[in-house]
């Protein structure tokens, strides 16, 4: 089947949350798998980075414009890909490696938006992710940013769409000032 399949449409929390990125920053979509969310923000304007360690899922993407492929396993302790870069926007969904959250944090330019979404426990009663090493603990993204970024939004619990599941969310914000003015929300 070529790459004009029924694609999955973006995270309604990455949509909603997409529009706080500033119009000409650099955006890394992390673990982006099939690009979903590289898409819609190219679509959108953005220069995009899809990172994801499987060359054959990023491979779509090539011809896209204003997206760059970085195929780069990030769990084999392999330095951080993208040293010395700075993204307006990181988004991450349905991927979690507890390890890389320094590097993300790092990796956000002054006033970056952080768009986190992911598995929590609580989710094995709806299907995989089981493994407790896939899944936030309660709270854990909020200690995660707490002191590096500014939270905008957070949401945890179950979720119905795509599919049940048990999530956590976070939209934050890195700002070099502790009394940085409230971003509007979308």
């Amino acid at each position: 089947m070529n790459d004009l399949r029924r694609q999955t449409p973006p995270s309604p929390w990455v949509v909603r949350f997409a529009p706080l990125i500033a119009d000409t920053g650099p955006v890394l979509d992390l673990a982006c798998g099939s690009g979903r969310h590289a898409r819609y923000l190219a679509e959108r304007g953005h220069k995009v980075a899809a990172l994801d360690r499987n060359a054959e899922a990023l491979a779509p993407l090539e011809d896209l414009t204003g997206v760059e492929i970085v195929a780069a396993d990030l769990e084999n302790g392999n330095p951080w890909p993208l040293a010395g870069r700075r993204f307006a926007g990181i988004i991450v969904t349905n991927y979690l490696h507890r390890p890389l959250f320094p590097a993300i944090i790092e990796s956000l330019a002054d006033k970056g938006i952080l768009i986190y979404e992911t598995f929590s426990l609580g989710n094995e009663a709806f299907g995989k992710p089981s493994n407790p090493d896939f899944l936030l603990r309660p709270g854990e993204l909020l200690e995660i940013v707490h002191g590096s970024l500014r939270i905008v939004a957070f949401e945890e619990g179950i979720i119905d769409t795509p599919r049940p599941a048990v999530v956590q969310r976070i939209c934050a914000v890195k700002s070099s000032t502790a009394s940085a003015l409230p971003l509007p929300l979308p």
